[in-house]
Order: structure tokens, then sequence, then C-alpha cells
């Protein structure tokens, strides 16, 4: 077996929630009269909440405290988790999950690694809940991508070294993260287009091919 277990990111990769995380980030950008537009969001793909909102106000005249950083961050995931309430099962492509049952029956471990403090609520509502092997998201990390700290924390928790284990992103961060943790990396999206990502894929059920 090529790899052994598999580390996936989670908005973008598993589900699609870049619509609610636009969303809250606009609301809140229009409430502080920050300008704020698709563009700056895809700056946003799996980066921290907090480094997120760093990007967004970029854009500001004002200087704005820790303890005003903290509350704006607040605001938004509060808005973004009311939104969430919107996910169900019914968002879960059913190509993602015909893949990871497939993988599971080949005998792989499947791990989260996503900068998400909200990844366990959204695999609940996607019917995931206690699905994965382990979840290594932004409630155990203190360093976002594309520091490797998220991929090493879940290779830890299924026990395995990095060079086992294949990372799959849809974020250039996510690829650059895999390679500064010597994971070898399958790519979608903008992901697909990196340098140095082991996989470029086309689509999600292409992981069946790349772990033969």
């Amino acid at each position: 077996m090529k790899y052994r277990g598999i580390i996936f990111d989670l908005d973008g990769v598993i589900c699609f929630t870049d619509q609610y995380h636009y969303q809250a980030w606009k609301n809140l950008a229009d409430e502080i009269g920050v300008y704020f537009d698709e563009q700056i969001n895809n700056r946003l793909r799996g980066v921290s909440r907090m480094d997120s909102l760093d990007i967004i106000l970029e854009k500001s005249e004002k200087e704005y405290t820790k303890v005003e950083k903290a509350v704006l961050a607040e605001k938004k995931n509060t808005l973004y988790v009311s939104l969430l309430e919107n996910m169900t099962s019914a968002d879960l492509p059913h190509e993602v999950k015909e893949t990871l049952d497939k993988l599971r029956q080949a005998g792989m471990l499947l791990a989260i690694g996503s900068s998400s403090k909200n990844a366990k609520l959204i695999l609940s509502h996607l019917g995931l809940e206690g699905y994965f092997d382990a979840i290594s998201d932004g409630t155990n990390i203190t360093n976002s991508k594309p520091d490797p700290e998220v991929f090493l924390k879940a290779a830890q928790f299924i026990n395995f070294k990095p060079e086992e284990c294949l990372v799959v992103e849809d974020a250039i961060a996510g690829i650059d993260a895999a390679i500064a943790g010597g994971f070898a990396s399958a790519g979608l999206g903008e992901a697909a287009t990196h340098t140095n990502v082991t996989y470029p894929m086309s689509k999600f059920s292409d992981l069946l091919t790349v772990t033969e």
C-alpha cells in the first residue's frame, strides 16, 4: 500500500463552506466600513480566523487593538456558525462519501487536518460525526497553514509518520504546509496548480487512482 493514512482538509475538499465564510466576512466588513470582495476572500482559504481578519483589515484606515480584533473575529464566527445551521448531509457530495468509503475499505486510516475551529460541527451537520479516525483542527493548533502543524498532529493522532500519509488540499497554503511537513500531497482546484504538488487532481475520486 502506497499510503497508510490520508489527511483531508475540510473546507473545499470534503465539503464547500466558502459561501458561508464569504457571507459572514462580508457582513463584518460592511459593518466596519472595509472593502471586501471575492478576490480578497480567496486569500483567506486555509488561513486561520485571526490571520484572515488581519488580511481583511489591511484595507482599514483604523488600527485595531488585540481586544477589538478578538471581538470582531468572534462576531464573524457567531454569524458563520448560524449560517452553518443550513448545512445538512445533502451538502456532502455523493462522490466524496463513496470515495471515502472505498479508501476505508482498502484499510486506510482517514483524518481531518483543518484550520477551522468548527470542523467537528461541520462534520456533524454532514452526517460524518465519528467517521474519521482522527481530527486535527483549529482547536488544537497554534500555527495555521502554511505551517505544517495541523498535518503533523493529524499524523501523530493516527500514529503514522508524514511519509506514510497523503495530504489532500484545495489551497496553495495547504500544499505549502504539506511540503513543509514532509508529506506527499494531492491537490484539487487551486492546489492542483501548485508547482510542487505530488498529485494534481481534477476530481475527488481521483484519489482512488492516486492511492492504488
